[in-house]
């Protein structure tokens, strides 16, 4: 081979290697995008899974607040009940005791 034939095949081993190592080193900047975008998508699910958890709670604890007035809104209607039927009774007796007189 020539001198010229031999410079052109380093040549172009020279621009395989610079474009091997160029791939290369765009690989490595991608799967560091991408570590870095999943650590960041785990991150985000972690708070939302928390804030989650929260609502859930928060939930839960106003189903009980709930239940509780409506539980007490019950009693106040059967103590109303209660108190009606007390006053109604005893007007109607005296009323009725009135009247038989």
């Amino acid at each position: 081979m020539s001198n010229s034939s031999e410079g052109r095949q380093s040549n172009g081993a020279d621009q395989l290697d610079t474009a091997g190592q160029n791939i290369v080193q765009l690989l490595r900047k991608a799967a560091g995008a991408a570590e870095a975008n999943s650590r960041q998508a785990i991150d985000v699910a972690q708070k939302l899974s928390h804030q989650l958890r929260a609502a859930e709670q928060r939930i839960s604890e106003l189903e009980a607040e709930a239940e509780a007035c409506r539980q007490k809104s019950e009693r106040a209607e059967q103590w109303l009940h209660h108190v009606y039927s007390e006053i109604e009774d005893r007007f109607l007796r005296q009323t009725n005791n009135r009247r038989a007189r």
